[in-house]
């Protein structure tokens, strides 16, 4: 199997991220739109994040007409009812600071006992024309500060289940053979090669 798919993001940390997990599947290579010099930024105006990742891969299918896909990332927080969900990258903002997002999760779940949580990727893929969702889900628990200094977004204040760091203080190598990221993008994995098999 050997093929290439358009990355629907301008977010160099999500193409880094899926970039590492690819280095042991390298018959599948990933074009950012950077790489297509496509600067403009896709919006991402639906309730949900499975519609959100649909417009984006549709957006880039019709102006190149390959194989894509998009995803759209959510945490999700129960006693915050699944907020901020879709709005995660500007919770407090549409400047979408990652600080300021932070702070405002932990003053948001100050008076909470329950501080359960899960990121929630959810990614569309359009191959040969037809659309597919893959989606990967992580549980764990907002943290009373920020913790660590890698990952990025969320990841000072998320804490796995099965775990005592925080995503920030995992390695990428580490992150990316749990994350949520990750496990969607293994099920495209898997579905190619079966595709090809």
């Amino acid at each position: 199997m050997s093929t290439t798919l358009i990355f629907a993001t301008g977010n160099p940390n999500k193409v880094s991220e899926i970039s590492a997990m690819l280095d042991r599947n390298a018959s599948l290579q990933i074009k950012s739109l950077a790489d297509l010099n496509f600067t403009e930024d896709i919006p991402e105006p639906f309730g949900t994040l499975e519609e959100n990742a649909l417009h984006k891969a549709r957006t880039i299918h019709q102006l190149y007409q390959k194989n894509c896909f998009a995803e759209d990332t959510g945490l999700e927080v129960d006693a915050l009812n699944g907020a901020p969900g879709v709005y995660t990258a500007r919770y407090a903002g549409p400047e979408k600071d990652p600080n300021k997002n932070m702070d405002k999760l932990i003053e948001n779940l100050a008076k909470h006992t329950d501080r359960s949580a899960q990121f929630r990727t959810v990614i569309a893929l359009i191959w040969e024309g037809k659309e597919y969702l893959f989606e990967g889900i992580v549980r764990g628990k907002i943290l009373t500060q920020k913790t660590g200094n890698g990952g990025f977004g969320y990841d000072p204040v998320f804490q796995p289940d099965g775990d005592s760091r925080s995503f920030a203080q995992f390695s990428k190598a580490e992150k990316n053979e749990i994350s949520h990221r990750a496990i969607a993008m293994q099920k495209i994995i898997d579905f190619l090669q079966n595709t090809f098999a």
